[in-house]
C-alpha cells in the first residue's frame, strides 16, 4: 500500500518515542507467585497487519490465570510477557494494515504481552473505544461481552420468554451475559457467592443461588421447571448440575470455562441420563474459525452501546505491580465484575 500510510507511522509525547518499557514477565508454570516487574524490555515493533499500542489500561481474565499454570490450551510458554486484553492509543501502523485507523485513535483489543506500556495488536481486530469512554471503560468489548453475546444468540439461540441459567454471574461474562438475557426477553437465574447476590440481582436477575449450595440442581427445578439456555463457566464444581437442569433435547449448554477444574462427559451420559445440546465455545477460536459470525458479534456489540444497553464498564483498576495479588484473588474466587492494570502506576 502506497503513500503515507504505507509506511510506518510514529507519534509518541512530545515527539519522542521511549524505546525500553515496564512489562509484567511471568517466569514459570506455577502460578503468579512468578509473575515479576521487568523495567528494561524493548518496545515491541509491529508487523505486517499490526498496530503499536500505547496501553491506557490492561484487562484481567481467568485465563490469565490459567495461563500461568501452564494450562491454558495453547498458551504461551515461560517465560512469557503476560495479558492479552487492553484498550489505549494506536501510537504506529504497521505496513499492509488495509482501511488503518488514524493515529491518536483509541482502541480496544487483544495481543501478546498486554500487561505493559506498550503492546501490538492485530488491526483486524480491534475496535475503536467508544466517544467519551476512557480506555478502562472499554475492557471486556471484544472478550467478556463478545463471549456472553456468542453463548447467548448463535450459539445458544436465545429467544424471548426462555430461561436462562448464568452461572460465576458477578464475574465479566456473567454480569454481561444477565444483562444481555435480559435485554432480549429471557427469564435470568444466576449464581454467585452469597456476598455477590445484591449485585447480581441488581442487574436483573430473577433469583440468585449460591453456586455452591448442595441442592441447587433441585432448586433452579423448583424455580424454573427447567432451563433453555446454561452458561456454564465453572466446570466440574457445576457441570453436573448445568446438564441435568437443561430441558431434555432442546436444552442448550454453551461451556466456555472451567474455573473449578475440568470435568468429563461421556457418550453414555448424553444418551441415557442427559439428553441435552453441549456446545464449546473460545472466543478466539471463533473468531478464526466463523469470522463472520465474529464481524456480527462485533456490530451488534456497537449497536448495543449506541442503544445504551451495554453502558461504560467500571472494571477496579490496579497498578501493574498489583497483578499477581489481583490473579490469586480472581483465582479464589473472591473478585467481583471486571478488573484492570493501569501500566503506568
Amino acid at each position: 500500500m502506497g503513500g503515507f500510510y504505507g509506511r510506518c507511522m510514529d507519534i509518541e509525547e512530545h515527539g519522542t518515542a521511549a524505546q525500553t518499557m515496564r512489562v509484567l514477565i511471568q517466569h514459570s508454570h506455577r502460578g503468579p507467585k512468578d509473575l515479576a516487574l521487568a523495567t528494561d524490555r524493548s518496545r515491541p515493533t509491529p508487523t505486517p497487519g499490526e498496530y503499536l499500542i500505547r496501553v491506557g489500561a490492561a484487562g484481567i481474565n481467568f485465563a490469565d490465570v490459567m495461563q500461568t499454570y501452564g494450562t491454558y490450551g495453547g498458551g504461551p510458554q515461560a517465560p512469557y510477557a503476560a495479558g492479552f486484553e487492553a484498550a489505549g492509543e494506536i501510537i504506529q501502523v504497521g505496513a499492509e494494515v488495509e482501511h488503518p485507523l488514524p493515529v491518536g485513535t483509541h482502541v480496544v483489543g487483544v495481543g501478546p504481552g498486554a500487561f505493559a506500556q506498550y503492546m501490538t495488536m492485530s488491526a483486524a481486530g480491534v475496535l475503536p473505544v467508544p466517544s467519551g469512554w476512557r480506555d478502562a471503560e472499554a475492557l471486556g468489548m471484544v472478550l467478556n461481552w463478545a463471549t456472553a453475546l456468542a453463548a447467548l444468540k448463535p450459539l445458544g439461540g436465545i429467544k424471548r420468554g426462555e430461561v436462562v441459567l448464568v452461572h460465576a454471574a458477578a464475574g465479566g461474562v456473567g454480569q454481561a451475559a444477565v444483562r444481555l438475557a435480559r435485554h432480549y426477553g429471557a427469564r435470568v437465574i444466576a449464581t454467585a457467592s452469597p456476598g455477590k447476590h445484591d449485585s447480581v440481582r441488581a442487574l436483573g436477575a430473577e433469583a440468585v443461588l449460591d453456586g455452591r449450595r448442595p441442592d441447587l440442581a433441585a432448586e433452579i427445578m423448583a424455580l424454573t421447571g427447567g432451563v433453555d439456555v446454561v452458561l456454564e463457566s465453572v466446570g466440574q464444581a457445576t457441570f453436573e448440575v448445568s446438564l441435568s437442569v437443561a430441558k431434555p433435547f432442546t436444552g442448550r449448554v454453551v461451556v466456555f470455562g472451567a474455573a473449578s477444574g475440568e470435568t468429563e462427559l461421556s457418550t453414555h451420559d448424553l444418551v441415557f441420563n442427559h439428553q441435552v445440546q453441549v456446545k464449546g465455545l473460545h472466543i478466539g477460536a471463533l473468531a478464526a474459525a466463523a469470522p463472520s459470525w465474529y464481524h456480527s458479534l462485533l456490530v451488534e456489540i456497537e449497536a448495543l452501546i449506541a442503544e445504551g444497553v451495554y453502558p461504560p464498564g467500571t472494571p477496579q483498576v490496579h497498578a501493574l505491580t498489583d497483578a499477581p495479588e489481583v490473579l490469586r484473588q480472581l483465582e479464589a474466587g473472591l473478585t467481583q465484575g471486571k478488573h484492570a492494570l493501569d501500566p503506568w502506576r
